[in-house]
């Protein structure tokens, strides 16, 4: 696979996640809600469901936990009305922005996310402005030293599985689907006992922008400030880290 990763620096990233392990598990909390409000609290069923599922699996969210969010979701009681909402905008020296949040105040959020954009030196686009330059995919990051297989079984089981795209960077391997095929293989590779570092359907970009090291600093600070906001789930960028 060519392109950059962003595993670079497999320490700080993991400190990182589990600093901010609470905040992560009340969004994917909101994550499952959304999905099973859409589509049922079967994930047999329910598409969106099975890889929100997968990705709280790979944040660590006890079962247990994921179960109890599903039933309080689908539960006659469960009256919190989130929407999903897309922002794009442009960060320091031009590096593309998407942010996924939900809300039950679009107001809010905007201008929440709008605030954060201007003070940090971006600006807030219009819908489509940047998504053009990303594309979809399933993407699972597996540590180098935790996996039980070696890199070439890996890879034979994750395109037999379905992958598209299979790399091996310098302390993980990175596993890309079609969105599609997310969840089979990233059920298939949890079944040989495969713990991910990361997995998700993500905004993968198909150019990356360098940014020299105080434009850097501003755009960690964009980032890290959006990613704070508790109405804001995901943020994807083009950002070569």
């Amino acid at each position: 696979m060519s392109g950059h990763s962003k595993w670079h620096n497999i320490a700080a990233k993991k400190g990182k996640a589990d600093a901010a392990r609470g905040k992560i598990f009340t969004k994917l909390g909101r994550e499952l809600l959304i999905a099973v409000k859409q589509g049922g609290p079967d994930p047999a069923g329910n598409s969106k469901l099975k890889d929100v599922i997968a990705k709280c699996k790979a944040n660590n969210m006890p079962n247990d936990t994921i179960n109890n969010a599903i039933k309080k979701a689908s539960g006659a009681g469960a009256n919190e009305n989130y929407e999903e909402i897309t922002y794009e905008g442009y960060g320091v020296n031009g590096v593309a922005v998407i942010v996924n949040a939900s809300t039950n105040n679009k107001n809010r959020t905007a201008a929440d996310v709008r605030h954060l954009f201007d003070k940090c030196g971006g600006n807030l686009g219009t819908t489509g402005c940047v998504s053009y330059m990303f594309e979809k995919k399933g993407v699972i990051v597996i540590e180098k030293e935790t996996c039980p297989m070696s890199e070439d079984d890996l890879m034979l089981l994750a395109i037999d599985a379905g992958a598209e795209d299979f790399s091996a960077e310098d302390e993980v391997y990175e596993i890309k689907t079609a969105p599609q095929d997310f969840t089979n293989v990233s059920e298939k590779l949890q079944a040989e006992g495969i713990v991910f570092l990361e997995a998700a359907v993500e905004q993968v970009p198909s150019t990356y922008i360098e940014l020299n090291e105080a434009e850097s600093e501003r755009m960690q600070k964009l980032i890290d400030s959006l990613e704070d906001l508790d109405d804001v789930l995901e943020v994807f960028h083009n950002w070569a880290e």
